[in-house]
């Protein structure tokens, strides 16, 4: 059991950056692969991007590479995913989730999920 807390959200304007970060409780994190979705009101959960056990394979939707790096801290028990250049489009609660397989891009492919930490991008 991997239990999963998002920090990081608020409300940032157009074109600047933040980094969210997503600690879980559990010893066994470095065993998981990690990824971040997404899900704007009314819209379904989408992929944004994922990081492997190891954290050197990557993978991102194709909006969000090159703006968009995960990364992850298998000391800390802590993945991060760094936001530049956001645009409003961006706006949507972010959730981190913990599952065995890498880069799957749909929600059924990760077994944890946290609470979500909501980003808004506006001016």
């Amino acid at each position: 059991q991997v239990q999963l807390v998002e920090s990081g959200g608020g409300l940032v304007q157009p074109e600047n950056s933040l980094r969210l970060s997503c600690a879980a409780s559990s010893g066994t994190f470095s065993g998981y692969h990690m990824a971040w979705f997404r899900q704007a009101p009314g819209k379904e959960r989408e992929f944004v991007a994922s990081v492997s056990v190891s954290g050197v394979r990557t993978t991102y939707a194709d909006s969000m590479k090159g703006r968009f790096t995960i990364s992850r801290d298998n000391v800390k028990n802590t993945v991060y995913l760094q936001m530049n250049s956001l645009k409003p489009e961006d706006t949507a609660a972010y959730f981190c989730a913990a599952g065995r397989g890498f880069g799957s891009r749909s929600p059924s492919g990760y077994d944890y999920w946290g609470q979500g930490t909501q980003v808004t991008v506006s001016s």
